[in-house]
């Protein structure tokens, strides 16, 4: 199973080119859409891998498709500039899900 890219950055997109993933540089939603759709319908495609400040504005869209496909995995990365989450994301993501204080 291959990978697929989708970056909002040149250099992101770059990296994984060098590490031999396919991909497309989308910055507006228009693009990122496309990009996913063109990602899901290749079926040797096992995970899309899509930067964080790309993933918020189709947060909708990335969420409905982590809940309806088994294939292929989505997976959000941060950016070279580093992640858009609060450094305790985890904590408060156990903490509103089942309200257990860690």
């Amino acid at each position: 199973m291959k990978s697929f890219v989708i970056s909002d950055d040149k250099d992101t997109w770059l990296a994984m080119r060098l590490a031999g993933i396919d991909g497309i540089i989308a910055s507006e939603k228009r693009e990122i859409l496309k990009g996913i759709e063109s990602a899901i319908s290749d079926k040797n495609i096992g995970i899309i891998i899509i930067t964080e400040a790309a993933s918020q504005k189709v947060s909708e869209k990335i969420s409905s498709l982590k809940l309806s496909l088994e294939y292929p995995l989505i997976v959000e990365i941060p950016s070279r500039e580093g992640s858009l989450r609060k450094p305790d994301y985890i904590t408060s993501y156990i903490k509103e899900s089942i309200g257990i204080k860690i």
